[in-house]
Formats: C-alpha cells, sequence, structure tokens
C-alpha cells in the first residue's frame, strides 16, 4: 500500500544514473499513485535540480522510499510479488499478471540489471517488445517504466485513479 493505506504498485530504480530520468519516472508515480523506491548508489544528489525540474511541481504527491541495496528492500517486503523489467526475457510485459502492491523492477540506464539478479528470477522477467534491430537496443528508462506502469494498473482496474 501506498503512504495513504491506498493500493498502490511499487515502482523500483536500481541504481538509476540520470536525473532526468528519476524525475520523469518520479511525476509517472506521483500522478499514477505509484510508490517509487529508488536503489543507492546513485547517479545523482537528490537536490540536483535537474531531478527536480522533470519531476518539478508533483514532489509533495510522491510517496518515496530509499534503500542501500537491493536486498535490504527484499528484506524490508519479503512476500512482495516481484517483477523484472530486462530486455533480455523471453515473455513480454502484458504476459504476467500484475498483483496490487506488486513491486516492477528497473535497472539503470546504462546496464540494466545485474545479470546475477535476472539468472534468479528468470520466471518473474519481463519485457517490452521492440523491433528485432541490433541499432535499437532498449527505450528510455522512463518510457519504459510508463508503459509497463499503465499496462500493471491497467490490469488491476486503475485503484484510485479517474
Amino acid at each position: 500500500m501506498n503512504g495513504d493505506g491506498k493500493l498502490s504498485l511499487n515502482i523500483v530504480l536500481v541504481e538509476p544514473e540520470i536525473p532526468q530520468n528519476t524525475g520523469n519516472i518520479a511525476r509517472t508515480c506521483a500522478a499514477t499513485g505509484c510508490k517509487l523506491h529508488l536503489v543507492r548508489p546513485l547517479g545523482f544528489a537528490i537536490d540536483d535540480s535537474k531531478l527536480k525540474r522533470a519531476g518539478l511541481d508533483y514532489w509533495h504527491l510522491l510517496d518515496i522510499e530509499y534503500h542501500d541495496s537491493f536486498e535490504d528492500l527484499q528484506n524490508a517486503y519479503p512476500d512482495a510479488a516481484y517483477f523484472y523489467s530486462t530486455t533480455k526475457a523471453k515473455q513480454k510485459h502484458t504476459d504476467v499478471e500484475y498483483t496490487p502492491n506488486c513491486f516492477i523492477v528497473f535497472g539503470k540506464e546504462t546496464a540494466g540489471l545485474p545479470k546475477p539478479l535476472l539468472e534468479r528470477n528468470m520466471e518473474a522477467c519481463i519485457r517490452i517488445p521492440m523491433k528485432n534491430d541490433a541499432n535499437a537496443r532498449s527505450l528510455n528508462l522512463s518510457n519504459s517504466v510508463a508503459i509497463v506502469v499503465f499496462e500493471a494498473l491497467r490490469q488491476i482496474g486503475f485503484p484510485n485513479m479517474i
């Protein structure tokens, strides 16, 4: 549940590097009621002007939690369902069943999620379909989060949204 006790999704950014992406994702979370989890180390300071500008007038709406490692996050939420977004997954983001309060995990812009984490959780890995072209490696992180968030929200009935 989010900070006001309502059902929500949990969006996890593991070691994000680009403040504008995190700011845009924070804005998406604020507008959709998703809780944002940031896993350190971060590639920027939280007071970074680029971060604030991207989510400028939404910060007061944001439910955000910081974690020193991904293991710390999992220890805090041991019974939660986790989905891992990666270009290496076999199943599409539309092939899984999201549940209220599940965690959708995204990796850093330059490297994605750590390979050992993906290998331990292949059955819960998801990907966004893209054309088969080696030059189109991946989508922008903030766009990827928005795509997956709205599919998950659609599946759970857009809770607390008009």
